[in-house]
C-alpha cells in the first residue's frame, strides 16, 4: 500500500534544495571572485628601480619579473649618473604594474662637455656674453690695475681656450689707478686767480654765482664744492661762489 506524503514536507523539501544550491552558488562566486584576484595580484610585479645601471643589467632584472625594456635613443648629459647608464625610466621605481609590461628608460650621455671659449682679449661684457651661450659657468675673477693692457679687459683665463670644462676664471685689468689731489682751501682768494690755478691743473672749474658779503671784497671765493681737504680727480668738477 502507497502512503502520501504531506504537502508541506514536500514543501520544505524543495526549500533546502533551493538553499543548499544557493548556498554552493554563492560558495563558488566567492571562491571564483577570490581566485580572480589571486590571478590578477599574481599578474602585477613592482618595477625595480633601473637608474644607475647598464642597459644589460636592466634587461636582466626586468626580464626577472618578466618585464620588458625599452631603450630611447636619444641620450642625456647628467652629472651625476656615468655615460651609459639608465638616468631616467618610465614608470619609475616602486609602482605596482602587469608583467609583460614595457619600461622605458633615458640613457645618460654623462656630465655635460662644454668647450671654453677664447676669452683674453675680451672685455668683461663680451666675455660674460660668450661664456653664457656656451654654457660655462665663471668659477672666479681676479683683478689688478696696469697702464700696459686696456681697462676692463680680459688678460688671463684658466683654463685656456678650448678646454673642455664647465667653468673658468678669469684675469680682469681695471686700468691704472686715476690720480687724486687733496681740494685746498680757496675761500677768502679772488674767484678769478684760483679758477686759473686749478685750472691749469688739470680741473674742470666754474663760478657759480655771486652773493652779496657785507665786508667781503667782491669777487672773492666764499663757498666751495667740493670742501677744502677732499680728495679730487683731474676730471671732478669744482664750482666756487663768490661775493657780489
Amino acid at each position: 500500500m502507497f502512503s502520501l506524503t504531506p504537502l508541506h514536507s514536500r514543501v520544505w523539501s524543495l526549500g533546502k534544495f533551493f538553499v543548499v544550491m544557493g548556498a554552493l552558488g554563492l560558495t563558488f562566486l566567492v571562491f571564483f571572485g577570490v581566485s580572480m584576484r589571486v590571478a590578477l595580484w599574481a599578474r602585477d610585479v613592482q618595477v625595480p628601480s633601473l637608474v644607475g645601471r647598464t642597459v644589460n643589467e636592466a634587461t636582466a632584472t626586468l626580464a626577472e619579473r618578466d618585464l620588458a625594456l625599452r631603450v630611447e635613443e636619444n641620450q642625456r648629459p647628467d652629472d651625476k649618473i656615468e655615460a651609459g647608464k639608465v638616468m631616467q625610466q618610465e614608470p619609475e621605481g616602486g609602482v605596482t604594474s602587469r608583467r609583460q609590461r614595457t619600461v622605458r628608460v633615458w640613457i645618460s650621455s654623462g656630465p655635460k662637455r662644454t668647450i671654453v671659449p677664447p676669452l683674453v682679449g675680451q672685455n668683461e661684457r663680451a666675455a660674460q656674453a660668450m661664456l653664457q651661450q656656451d654654457g660655462v659657468v665663471v668659477s672666479s675673477v681676479s683683478e689688478f690695475r696696469s697702464a700696459e693692457y686696456p681697462a676692463d679687459v680680459v688678460v688671463a683665463q684658466n683654463p685656456a681656450a678650448t678646454s673642455r670644462a664647465p667653468e673658468v676664471g678669469i684675469l680682469l685689468n681695471r686700468g691704472e689707478t686715476s690720480t687724486t689731489y687733496v681740494m685746498p682751501d680757496v675761500i677768502g682768494v679772488d674767484g678769478e686767480r684760483a679758477a686759473d690755478a686749478l685750472r691749469r691743473q688739470g680741473f674742470r672749474v666754474s663760478i657759480v654765482g655771486t652773493q652779496p658779503y657785507p665786508g667781503v671784497p667782491p669777487r672773492t671765493v666764499v663757498r666751495q664744492q667740493p670742501a677744502g681737504g677732499f680728495r679730487v680727480g683731474a676730471s671732478d668738477a669744482i664750482s666756487l661762489e663768490v661775493s657780489q
